[in-house]
């Protein structure tokens, strides 16, 4: 199975995680999440779509949304 690729949503968000300490726990589970995805993009779980909200939808013009629950989050 191909890997996937995970990119950030934009910058600002990009720019926040990676000034969080190596020794955070939510960097650490972030990180292991985008291991997890990367493996398979399906892990997690999907949400139906009429529950995506229309923000997201117009924003990022996305169709499907995942949800992958970090630990302690």
């Amino acid at each position: 199975m191909k890997r996937s690729r995970v990119k950030f949503v934009d910058q600002n968000l990009e720019n926040s995680f990676n000034s969080l300490s190596e020794k955070d726990p939510i960097k650490r589970g972030i990180k292991r999440a985008i291991g997890f995805i990367k493996e398979d993009a399906f892990c997690g779980r999907n949400v139906r779509k009429r529950l995506i909200p229309k923000k997201l939808v117009e924003k990022y013009k996305i169709n499907n949304l995942w949800i992958y629950n970090l630990p302690n989050g």
